[in-house]
């Protein structure tokens, strides 16, 4: 009998967008989860669990090898030292890390010392280190918008993708960090035991990143 995948997807709508990408591929029967509230469900025709966690712990479950696969964004990758297998990208999940913040700190390269608050103390201290500039590490794990507009900080580091939330709160995006989309991670001895089945939904995966790489250029 066929082992049963692990699947570690980051709750939200990467998800879907996962489940989605997962369906068109033949990876996957399942369509959507957009109505599933579980946090475990299960692809009994293509013998494939899918976990729902917090974005972050998606690599903690794959390192642990709670989970064989996983979704993570590119962002948390470097902000974190998984030990993990990350063998390709997925064409979903665009979004960016940037620095942001209101009108009256337009001159924030210019402060001797700056307060940044941010869900990515590592990215950022390197960022700021690069460029010479001391700054007051604020860490926080949600709405982070919110701290220069209650004087907690003074500029933000923060995931952008439209863009429309900072607009709505009267902030200026400036400097981008870098450029974030959707990984897929393996779990190293889950790639060893379950090689053929792993590599069967890799290729699948691979062979869409390389029709779309050769449509972009």
């Amino acid at each position: 009998m066929d082992h049963t995948l692990k699947i570690a997807l980051p709750k939200g709508r990467m998800s879907e967008e996962s489940i989605e990408f997962f369906y068109n591929q033949n990876i996957s029967s399942l369509k959507n989860v957009s109505e599933n509230r579980q946090l475990i469900f299960n692809d009994e025709v293509k013998k494939i669990q899918y976990l729902l966690i917090r974005s972050k712990d998606v690599g903690t479950y794959v390192e642990q090898g709670a989970a064989d696969i996983g979704v993570i964004g590119y962002d948390l990758l470097l902000e974190n030292s998984f030990d993990v297998f990350v063998p390709a990208s997925l064409p979903f999940g665009n979004c960016r890390l940037s620095v942001a913040h209101p009108e009256k700190f337009n001159n924030w390269k210019k402060m001797k010392k700056l307060r940044v608050a941010t869900k990515y103390p590592k990215i950022t201290s390197k960022y700021f280190f690069e460029k010479g500039i001391n700054i007051q590490m604020i860490n926080l794990y949600g709405s982070i918008e919110l701290a220069p507009l209650t004087d907690i900080s003074d500029v933000i580091v923060d995931l952008v993708s439209t863009g429309q939330t900072l607009k709505a709160h009267n902030l200026y995006e400036s400097d981008v960090i870098l450029e974030s989309n959707a990984q897929i991670i393996l779990n190293s001895s889950s790639y060893v035991f379950h090689k053929k089945r792993i590599t069967n939904i890799l290729n699948k995966i691979l062979n869409v990143s390389l029709s779309t790489n050769a449509k972009n250029n």
